[in-house]
């Protein structure tokens, strides 16, 4: 069953749409998929016996190339350039969240081993103010 073009427990990255139902839904002809799949824009996935399944990402990046094409006057290879660059920008804005959790972790060990550094101070030093003399006590030879 199928709700809001999208099957029953699908995600956006699931490859589910046969090229003519991918055209219908990106406004393309289906020729011109098979040739933004040829030139690298779109690379959908691929049944065992060869033939293109679409996912709604890659529909949604079909419409972007349309767009990209027809309103802003970009070239084929100037949009697989920008689709690089944007797929780059990603993978980078992934690492950065990664290696932010790393070292969010790095903090938090760090804070706990010194807390437990801390905890292994002997217990009969005893902190004292400024105001307050220091006095040695020095017992008495018995």
């Amino acid at each position: 069953m199928v709700f809001g073009g999208m099957p029953h427990g699908a995600d956006e990255d699931m490859p589910v749409f046969v090229i003519s139902v991918a055209a219908q839904l990106s406004g393309l002809h289906a020729q011109t998929l098979r040739s933004y799949d040829r030139l690298g824009l779109v690379s959908p996935g691929r049944t065992s016996g060869g033939g293109r399944r679409y996912s709604m990402r890659d529909i949604a990046l079909l419409r972007e190339v349309q767009k990209l094409s027809q309103e802003h006057g970009v070239n084929l290879a100037g949009i697989k350039r920008i689709i690089e660059l944007e797929n780059q920008v990603e993978a980078l804005r992934s690492r950065v969240t990664e290696l932010t959790e790393e070292l969010a972790a790095a903090y938090a060990a760090a804070e706990q081993a010194a807390a437990a550094v801390h905890a292994s101070y002997r217990k009969d030093l005893v902190p004292i103010r400024q105001e307050t003399s220091l006095v040695v006590w020095k017992p008495g030879r018995r």
